[in-house]
């Protein structure tokens, strides 16, 4: 069963301004069988490079490689074959014509240099992730997540309302397609192919040789610490392995779309904030089973429920981000008096505070931190806190309590 994806219109649109798009994500997120979903009816030609003859041609004659396969053309895993995007260049230059290649791959670094050395400025460049929350359980696309009231409201009467149980057992699935389809329903079958037959392949390109066990070492330790101040000393330590490694590893995951990490905000005026970026992961059904949570159940009530929760939170806003083609700038705040906001939103000259509370029923000292914004000089939109509630409700006309169905 397919499950449409919000980022098809992106796609749709930018095909009509662009040569070029690349769609690129950590495999089995559903890139090519959207792409594919997409090309139904059209004279759109699909070839991948998986296929070792074609891989072959075209590194070794671009040119017969595009007589052979014309545009409209899909090219499943290109980064396999960065000799094609001169060859590209080539005809977009003499075509001019938008939409005629679209590409799917893995984020390597080596494709990514292709890229920008090629085909700088008619290529489009999507991130895509495993499914949001919007796209598996709401019936009507929405924009990304506003902290606007009139939005909420909005989202409020195109979502049924789910207690935390639901929340849980959504936090975890997971939302990788195979999953949520139900084409495949063990998680533990799927997830440890996932790692040993997807990621490490893709680790052992950008790393060359690594050990295996080491790096699934490291990938636990990592999740274990999600929605945490990242400690390559404390990484380094429980894998045994030293500082470059866990800042190198750690990098692969994030260029593989594996996990992401908010930066601290400041600014001139709040100058005793901390200067650690937090670690996130994409999709938290890969941290509930590499961290070894055998229900949601237990998740739930277990001691990663609140760290698992805000990375829930979090990776949502982010998918809603990227999958409608926005832009939103998001950071965290701590300071060296222990003052904490997860998450700040800031856009259009302003900042606005989100508070991540696995409650149903949020007190008012959820929102005392926001206050310390008032010192930075720029002007501050609505809070939020995000938390299991029934329904949107607010602490007053400045700070709303907005259940996490919505997001």
């Amino acid at each position: 069963m397919y499950i449409k994806r919000d980022m098809e219109n992106v796609i749709s649109r930018l095909s009509g301004e662009y040569p070029a798009i690349l769609v690129t994500g950590p495999r089995q997120t559903g890139k090519t069988t959207m792409l594919k979903e997409l090309m139904k009816n059209t004279e759109r030609v699909y070839v991948t490079l998986d296929d070792l003859n074609t891989r072959m041609l075209a590194r070794s004659d671009p040119a017969m490689f595009f007589q052979l396969y014309r545009p409209p053309v899909l090219i499943d895993e290109v980064q396999y074959a960065p000799e094609l995007f001169t060859a590209m260049k080539i005809l977009i230059d003499r075509d001019h014509r938008p939409g005629d290649f679209w590409l799917t791959g893995s984020r390597v670094f080596r494709l990514m240099e292709g890229v920008q050395e090629s085909l700088a400025g008619r290529l489009a460049v999507l991130p895509m992730s495993s499914l949001s929350q919007n796209e598996m359980y709401r019936k009507s696309e929405c924009p990304a997540f506003s902290p606007d009231m009139s939005d909420l409201v909005r989202r409020q009467k195109d979502t049924k309302a789910v207690d935390a149980q639901e929340i849980f057992r959504r936090i975890f699935k997971g939302g990788m397609p195979a999953l949520a389809s139900g084409a495949y329903s063990d998680l533990n079958v799927f997830y440890s192919s996932y790692l040993s037959t997807y990621v490490e392949r893709d680790i052992r390109q950008l790393s060359g040789s690594i050990d295996s066990l080491s790096f699934m070492k490291f990938i636990t330790a990592a999740a274990a610490r999600t929605a945490q101040l990242v400690n390559y000393a404390e990484l380094a330590r429980d894998c045994d392995i030293d500082q470059l490694t866990v800042k190198k590893w750690l990098n692969i995951l994030e260029t593989l779309g594996i996990v992401f990490f908010l930066q601290p905000w400041s600014n001139n005026v709040l100058n005793r904030t901390i200067k650690t970026p937090k670690l996130y992961f994409h999709d938290t059904g890969l941290v509930a089973w590499l961290t070894r949570w055998t229900s949601s159940d237990t998740l739930e009530a277990g001691a990663m429920s609140g760290a698992l929760f805000e990375n829930y939170v979090v990776s949502e806003i982010s998918k809603g981000c990227q999958n409608t083609g926005s832009r939103l700038d998001l950071f965290f705040y701590r300071d060296r008096d222990m003052k904490e906001i997860d998450v700040i939103l800031e856009h259009d000259g302003k900042i606005w505070p989100m508070e991540i509370k696995k409650t149903t029923s949020p007190k008012r000292t959820s929102i005392e931190a926001f206050r310390v914004l008032e010192k930075s000089g720029i002007p501050r939109g609505t809070g939020v806190v995000l938390c299991c509630a029934a329904e949107l409700s607010a602490f007053d006309s400045l700070n709303l309590i907005v259940p996490v169905h919505l997001l």
